[in-house]
């Protein structure tokens, strides 16, 4: 408990959010949970199938018609090296402003929504990766479990400030 004896991470939609508190979406990956933050979701839609594009790199399951906009669509799984997801109907594709990009992200299942005290979120302890390598921005732990917080900037190759900047536009 923090010193005003509220918990630093607090469940569901009924919580009021203060300045210093950023929002994430928790979503599943496996055993795994991640979050990203709510600022940069434009959507979440159940799984359907994808057109393939010629020679795209195995973590690019193709592409969808959203309302005319086309929107490449990632598996997480297979981005992050644990194998190749065999997406069923139970699978869900988040839709998120990444810069000036619309990408979805292919993941098991969506959790819940977090709210977090900035001050609360540890850093990625270094594993010896190349930085252009790092998808993660930090991690959470919440009563007994972690959750990891996926960097979309790590992910697309592009300045975190760009995909703020987005962010704070789009909302």
């Amino acid at each position: 408990m923090q010193p005003d004896n509220k918990p630093a991470v607090q469940f569901g939609q009924d919580v009021a959010v203060s300045e210093n508190v950023q929002q994430f979406i928790t979503f599943t990956l496996g055993e795994e949970e991640y979050g990203i933050d709510i600022m940069v979701v434009r959507e979440i839609k159940g799984w359907t199938e994808t057109t393939m594009i010629p020679n795209a790199p195995p973590h690019v399951r193709g592409v969808i018609n959203l309302r005319g906009i086309i929107v490449p669509i990632f598996d997480l799984r297979a981005r992050f090296g644990t194998g190749v997801t065999v997406p069923t109907n139970m699978h869900v594709v988040i839709i998120v402003a990444a810069g000036t990009r619309t990408v979805g992200l292919l993941v098991d299942t969506v959790s819940d929504i977090i709210s977090v005290d900035p001050k609360e979120i540890r850093d990625v302890p270094d594993m010896g990766m190349p930085t252009e390598d790092q998808f993660l921005e930090g991690l959470v732990a919440i009563q007994d479990r972690m959750v990891t917080l996926v960097s979309l900037s790590g992910l697309f190759g592009m300045p975190t400030e760009s995909i703020k900047r987005t962010a704070a536009v789009a909302a």
